[in-house]
């Protein structure tokens, strides 16, 4: 079954993709990246050499924070009145427009930083982001056996990340999320069902991430971690309601639907070109928004079915893991590439099998398709003029592959990437 399912070139590609050809192409690309960077932003002042402002995306925390400080969190998604603040921050008219659409709570780690300048609230954010996300790909490539004589090209693979590149650029908080889905896999692989559950509840920050974990964690029941997470998330809103109050929780819900309705109006009028989820994938190439919906829910409602048939198996955690974060992914309509940090973790778990199990028929598949998911979110742009998104059929055919690999008669046999990974119920 496993052999009918790859096509044939995969093996010539996972043959071509040498470690020193893989190292050659990520050192490239982060000369490019960040090359690009360097001299965008080598100019005095907030503005970069492009004339867009430094840290755009970060503009909107010092002004929440400030707003809560000032004793005015009902005025946190009031679009006008943030549209001001930026004009004050920036020091003339802009078109930036943002929109805050996190949680209150989310602001408060800010406050802090108040009495810095913007550039330098960002960088301190930015510097310890950095830190933040290669503390976290350390662990994970620590965790992985196969990969541990392969530390430079982890480490210039993790430095060439093209959504490490936009998250920089944009100051976002997406290493947060990493930091839940890290700690939640370590919890998984030391068999603390629970308290994964309760690093991933913690994504309740940004709840797009919760679409699909916990319906794949009910169908797969795996009870306990549905149930640390659900403490947790709940635990989390419990208490920004008791501290924010009624009416802000309830601006809060209301902009959280309206971005759930209409995902494409929550930034640039190009924002679907920007994502990599199943409803931008199907908003890009078709016109008719009934179908478009109609599509995305059938192909969510795929995909979760997937995902929990692989947790349910007897595959290594890794693997399972990886087909988790996938779902949560695929099935989030508001992901963004800076927010496709995550995808660090299930890059890095699979690349460990793929060493561990060349002789495995699905090892040239999942080589391949490794890269591809590494290197097509740097193509989005290229969507506006040919309609198909190519990064999403490259998730859903490494979910597809994990799927096989979990289900075929070679599932059980598979080399665990570490010696404590054990099925977890």
């Amino acid at each position: 079954m496993s052999r009918r399912i790859v096509p044939a070139w995969t093996n010539s590609l996972a043959c071509w993709l040498t470690p020193r050809r893989i190292r050659g192409h990520a050192t490239l690309l982060a000369l490019c990246l960040w090359g690009v960077c360097a001299i965008d932003y080598a100019t005095p002042g907030i503005f970069d050499r492009a004339g867009n402002v430094k840290f755009q995306d970060f503009l909107q925390f010092p002004i929440s924070a400030g707003l809560i400080s000032q004793g005015q969190p009902g005025e946190l998604y009031t679009d006008q009145v943030l549209t001001n603040h930026i004009h004050v921050i920036v020091g003339q008219n802009t078109t930036v427009r943002l929109r805050y659409f996190y949680g209150p709570q989310v602001a408060l780690p800010f406050i802090p930083l108040l009495g810095f300048s913007f550039l330098v609230q960002a960088g301190i954010w930015v510097a310890l982001s950095l830190l933040l996300y290669f503390g976290c790909v350390y662990l994970l490539w620590k965790a992985c056996c196969g990969l541990r004589s392969q530390g430079r090209l982890v480490a210039i693979a993790a430095i060439a990340y093209p959504p490490l590149f936009h998250f920089f650029v944009r100051g976002q908080i997406s290493v947060v999320i990493l930091v839940c889905i890290t700690a939640a896999y370590l919890a998984f692989r030391s068999r603390r069902e629970w308290l994964a559950g309760v690093a991933l509840g913690l994504l309740a920050f940004k709840p797009q991430f919760l679409v699909a974990i916990p319906l794949v964690l009910l169908l797969a029941q795996s009870w306990r971690a549905l149930a640390g997470l659900t403490i947790s998330a709940t635990a989390q809103l419990g208490f920004t309601y008791l501290y924010f109050g009624r009416s802000v929780m309830r601006a809060y819900v209301t902009v959280l639907l309206h971005s759930a309705r209409e995902p494409g109006s929550t930034e640039l009028s190009l924002s679907p070109l920007q994502m990599h989820s199943l409803h931008s994938f199907w908003e890009i190439l078709l016109p008719w928004t009934g179908a478009v919906w109609a599509l995305d829910i059938l192909s969510s409602l795929a995909v979760v079915g997937l995902a929990a048939a692989i947790w349910r198996s007897s595959s290594a955690v890794s693997i399972r893991f990886a087909a988790l974060i996938l779902a949560a992914v695929l099935v989030n309509p508001h992901i963004y590439i800076y927010d496709l940090l995550v995808l660090a973790v299930p890059l890095l778990l699979l690349a460990d099998w793929a060493v561990g199990n060349v002789d495995h028929p699905l090892a040239p598949a999942v080589a391949s398709l490794l890269y591809f998911v590494y290197v097509l979110p740097l193509f989005g742009p290229v969507s506006r003029w040919t309609h198909f998104q190519l990064s999403v059929p490259a998730f859903m055919a490494l979910l597809a592959v994990l799927w096989s690999m979990s289900h075929g008669p070679r599932g059980a046999s598979m080399r665990p990437l570490a010696s404590v990974e054990t099925h977890i119920a």
